[in-house]
């Protein structure tokens, strides 16, 4: 994440925002769809949607409304947005290493 120290950016990202936000996306490594499926299935805290997320921590598979597009970027894996809300960090962070977990297990390893 760009307001990291160390993270890459992290200087341009310092010198042109005053803050963070807690929306941002994460690719994945190359996988079937249904590993990106399994990561979603295995969260318990984040929710699924679309939205902003008000309070609460949401993830979407952003693969399928990006598939549509006519100039598609390629990341090289499936693309998931994430909305960090108020839930305890600790929490979130158990919620995504199980989704995590799912993922390679369910992308052979």
């Amino acid at each position: 994440h760009p307001a990291l120290p160390g993270a890459p950016g992290y200087e341009i990202w310092k010198r042109d925002y005053s803050g963070a936000c807690g929306l941002f996306a994460l690719v994945l490594k190359p996988a079937p769809e249904a590993a990106t499926a399994a990561f979603l299935d295995a969260l318990e805290v984040f929710g699924l949607g679309f939205s902003w997320g008000g309070f609460e921590s949401l993830a979407i598979n952003c693969d399928p409304q990006l598939k549509v597009r006519k100039f598609r970027r390629e990341y090289g894996g499936g693309l998931v947005r994430l909305h960090i809300g108020l839930e305890d960090p600790a929490d979130l962070i158990a919620d995504l290493e199980r989704g995590l977990a799912a993922f390679q297990a369910a992308a052979g390893g």
